[in-house]
């Protein structure tokens, strides 16, 4: 390690300059030689070095989502020329350079904090080591040579024998507690932060290897920060705890406003953001209309939650508009379908005709559907025959002969006869 951070000496004066322009704010305030002093110096540093890493950390998360998008073809390609690993590279960097994806991206904000923090083990350990570095003169490393984090000495390791942290100032049960508490809360900082982006920043309509990338760094990191951290000093054990809870706040604070496409995170933001326009019939800030923006331009293209978010706004009545905006629309307005296409609204519903009985449809003689009742069961003696004879009973001739017929009929079905107009026998020849 000693090796490592040697390379990284141009860049520890400015560190060590940095550290000592806020040992000399917070001096002031907890006192020059206390651990608050050097501890919270360490932690500002921190934060000043993250703040820096944003716009990498952007371009990480662009990268990341990139590959994401490509793995579908990157497997194809692997696949096709599995056995020419040539050509395979071949076309991985040209899929790279067609889609402008560049792999190393991800892991910029790594490689550019590992200066930093080399640079910062380095004057640490010569604090431990009692020798000046950068513009640590002898009265700054006495100071920080007493300094104390909850009895744990700024310099001292976990494997530091009795010898060495007593000469330090402390006992080696504290500093094996205090640096034992550290890795542990470093390692779970680091398995959470993991964690989440696997659950739920990861599009589940799509499985790739990246997937299982991800999910075996979820359980190696931990463990190579729990290996690495009893040679960590304390101070290099404050910087990487804080480190890592900056980065799983940064990362939370990304899944919830910007999660990736096809995630758990993006349902539950579509959630929360139809929840919120839905109340006030309109997007607010830029971030929301540019979410619906995107929306509206994917088109067909939409996943399963991006849909159920423009349904749910046209049930609502209201239309996403192509430049983010929501606006109000009519009850009989345009309404989107499935896949977000506006469609015109039906007119009134058709009227279904009256069902007719089986009577009604042999005899043809079938009534209109919006006759009335009393049209429909009553016959005027004006529109009667008046030279039909009518019997006793009331039924004329003309319908005696047809019941009887319907009767015969009826009959002979029974007997086993085939139904409707029989065909008259031929007559036989004598």
């Amino acid at each position: 390690m000693d090796t490592i951070a040697s390379l990284f000496s141009f860049i520890t004066t400015p560190v060590s300059w940095v550290i000592v322009q806020f040992h000399s704010v917070y001096g002031a305030i907890f006192g020059p030689n206390t651990g608050w002093a050097w501890g919270l110096s360490i932690v500002s540093l921190v934060i000043l070095i993250r703040i820096c890493l944003i716009p990498l950390f952007v371009k990480q998360i662009k990268a990341t989502r990139g590959m994401q998008t490509l793995q579908p073809e990157m497997k194809k390609i692997q696949e096709r020329y599995k056995n020419d690993k040539q050509r395979q590279s071949e076309e991985m960097m040209k899929l790279y350079k067609e889609t402008g994806t560049n792999p190393l991206s991800s892991c910029l904000p790594i490689l550019a904090q590992s200066p930093f923090f080399f640079a910062l083990y380095h004057v640490l350990n010569g604090i431990a080591s009692g020798k000046t570095i950068g513009v640590i003169n002898d009265s700054l490393l006495a100071s920080a040579r007493q300094a104390h984090i909850f009895g744990a000495p700024l310099a001292a390791k976990f494997k530091d024998g009795a010898s060495t942290v007593e000469a330090l100032g402390a006992t080696v049960t504290d500093v094996r507690v205090v640096t034992a508490i550290m890795i542990i809360m470093m390692s779970a900082s680091q398995f959470f932060t993991q964690r989440q982006l696997m659950t739920k920043n990861v599009d589940t309509t799509v499985k790739t290897p990246f997937m299982q990338q991800q999910k075996m760094l979820m359980y190696v990191f931990p463990v190579m920060f729990a290996v690495f951290g009893i040679n960590f000093p304390v101070g290099v054990l404050v910087y990487w705890l804080t480190t890592n809870v900056w980065t799983m706040g940064q990362q939370m604070f990304v899944i919830r406003n910007n999660p990736t496409p096809g995630s758990k995170a993006q349902a539950a933001y579509l959630e929360r953001l139809h929840k919120h326009v839905t109340e006030h019939g309109a997007t607010r800030g830029r971030g929301q209309k540019a979410i619906v923006k995107a929306l509206v331009a994917k088109g067909r293209d939409r996943n399963e939650f991006e849909r159920k978010f423009i349904n749910g706004l046209s049930k609502a009545g209201l239309a996403a508009q192509p430049d983010g905006t929501v606006v109000k629309s009519d009850a009989a307005a345009a309404v989107a379908t499935e896949d977000g296409a506006p469609a015109t609204a039906a007119g009134p519903k058709r009227q279904q005709p009256k069902r007719q009985s089986k009577s009604q449809r042999q005899s043809g003689t079938a009534k209109p559907a919006g006759e009335s009742e009393a049209a429909k069961t009553s016959l005027s003696k004006a529109d009667e025959p008046a030279d039909t004879p009518q019997d006793g009973t009331g039924a004329t001739a003309a319908q005696k002969p047809a019941q009887k017929s319907g009767g015969g009929t009826r009959s002979r079905a029974q007997s086993g006869q085939r139904k409707g107009p029989q065909r008259p026998k031929s007559p036989s020849k004598k």
